[in-house]
């Protein structure tokens, strides 16, 4: 007999995910899917990833290990709630992974990602009818899900504390920076910069939708009470809530991916006021285009940052514009703050991430 005649092919495991947010433009959820199926496909876990998408992918695969299932465009909450469930029922999965919402249609077997747990933390940071339904749907997701995945030690804590359903299946597993993510140098930066917003003076830098949780007006107070010459760029999705208009600030809106690399090397500082964080991808960012951060207290960042970061554990924008005079005016503390998230930058894998992503699914699979 030919070897291995007579045996039965090998089965692998299905795991199904529900992929339609990688490749977009939803922030950090998107940048979350998109690194973690992209690592995925180029790991050989042992078993069968199948990435649903509603509608066609956003995204292309750069390994051979998992593959992609583009259903019907559909409403997204018919497409959360039974499009996607039943189509990797269909692929006979044994393990589900979405995020946040998991469809009651998943009865064994779910994963859900939850990267915070704002909403509880500082319910004020939003719409009543946004709080209301994340605060009620989240506990019984929880409940439901053989495991959760979070994306820092401070998230899954605060999960635990708000939803002890999730105590005991609760991991962290950081995000990390996106492959395709290259800064320019400082000076190409400072040309693109020039040309494409004809920003020409220094300034600092800040990332984020509008929200309240982002607190980016905190930002803005702190830049117009510096004495030094500085503007501030201000960059992301319009949201809602106030927004303060000055001759220092300039808003740029949601730009392309070069573009926002260029505004983070072309900057002086990088600054994330954020009121909560469960992790904060624009610290890798800025560590990426070696420019120098200064962060709040705010969730997770204290942990993502280790030393590399100037926390500020107030919110008054007094203390924000001395920590921002502060750091320009020391060239050697600059130097070491970029030094030092390069170093860190190094701790933050995909692929580490997918590898501990895929431990979990292993451990699902009956």
């Amino acid at each position: 007999m030919f070897p291995g005649a007579g045996r039965e092919m090998e089965h692998k495991p299905v795991v199904a995910l529900d992929a339609s947010l990688a490749g977009g433009t939803s922030t950090g959820d998107s940048r979350y899917w998109t690194g973690l199926i992209r690592a995925l496909s180029q790991l050989d876990t042992g078993l069968d990833i199948v990435l649903l998408t509603n509608g066609e992918p956003h995204f292309e695969l750069p390994g051979p290990h998992a593959r992609v299932v583009a259903l019907p465009a559909a409403s997204p909450r018919w497409y959360s709630l039974i499009g996607w469930p039943l189509a990797a029922k269909r692929a006979r999965a044994e393990v589900f992974h979405t995020q946040y919402s998991l469809s009651p249609l998943i009865d064994h077997g779910g994963v859900t990602t939850i990267h915070d747990v704002s909403f509880f933390v500082g319910p004020e940071w939003f719409r009543p009818r946004d709080r209301l339904l994340l605060t009620r749907s989240i506990p019984s997701t929880v409940r439901r899900a053989a495991r959760v995945i979070t994306v820092s030690e401070t998230s899954r804590r605060e999960i635990e504390h708000f939803i002890p359903a999730a105590i005991g299946k609760t991991v962290a597993i950081p995000n990390a920076l996106d492959d395709g993510f290259a800064p320019p140098s400082r000076e190409v930066a400072r040309t693109q910069v020039q040309a494409d917003f004809g920003i020409d003076l220094p300034y600092a830098l800040t990332v984020g939708t509008r929200w309240p949780r982002k607190n980016m007006d905190l930002a803005v107070q702190a830049v117009l009470k510096l004495e030094i010459d500085l503007e501030l760029v201000v960059t992301g999705k319009p949201g809602w809530g106030p927004e303060l208009s000055h001759p220092r600030i300039r808003r740029v809106g949601y730009v392309s991916d070069a573009q926002l690399a260029a505004l983070y090397a072309a900057a002086e500082v990088y600054l994330a006021p954020s009121r909560h964080e469960g992790f904060g991808i624009p610290l890798l960012e800025s560590w990426a285009a070696r420019t120098p951060v200064i962060a709040s207290s705010g969730g997770a960042f204290s942990e993502v940052a280790g030393e590399a970061a100037v926390i500020v554990p107030s919110w008054e924008a007094e203390a924000w514009a001395q920590a921002i005079t502060s750091l320009l005016s020391d060239s050697t503390k600059i130097e070491r703050l970029k030094s030092l998230g390069t170093e860190r930058l190094r701790e933050f894998s995909w692929q580490r991430t997918a590898e501990a992503t895929a431990a979990v699914y292993a451990a699902l699979v009956p």
